[in-house]
């Protein structure tokens, strides 16, 4: 019934006492347990798998297909097929996904925007007053 797509393996590593500043984008899978001051981006030519541990603190946007969170994110989120935020997961921002699994003590302020909704605003006609020429 249900189908599970085999996940990219994580072939990176952040170390725990790493800061990076600035953009980093990556392919397959990366884990992340120091700090990252940029927008952290895996790219769409491949399925990417980004894992944000519980010592982890990213201030930026973050944009992969899958993504797990546990630690902190200051900055829009936004999981192209499944987001999982764990116990200690905190994210400042906004939240979009096509799949949400969210644990007991993950904490969200922003809003959480599924796919299907996103896809339903695109497609909305503008709407535009006609001038009442009287």
């Amino acid at each position: 019934m249900f189908k599970s797509k085999k996940q990219p393996a994580i072939k990176s590593l952040m170390a725990q006492d790493c800061v990076l500043e600035g953009h980093f984008n990556f392919s397959e899978g990366l884990r992340v347990d120091g700090v990252i001051n940029g927008n952290l981006t895996g790219l769409p030519s491949a399925p990417s798998m980004l894992v944000i541990s519980e010592t982890a603190s990213v201030v930026g946007a973050v944009v992969a297909d899958h993504i797990i969170i546990n630690g902190k994110v200051q900055g829009p989120v936004q999981a192209r097929t499944l987001l999982e935020l764990q116990p200690k997961a905190h994210v400042t921002g906004d939240v979009s996904y096509q799949t949400l699994e969210m644990h007991r003590g993950a904490v969200v302020d922003g809003r959480l925007i599924p796919a299907v909704v996103q896809e339903r605003d695109q497609e909305k006609p503008t709407l535009k007053l006609a001038a009442n020429n009287r």
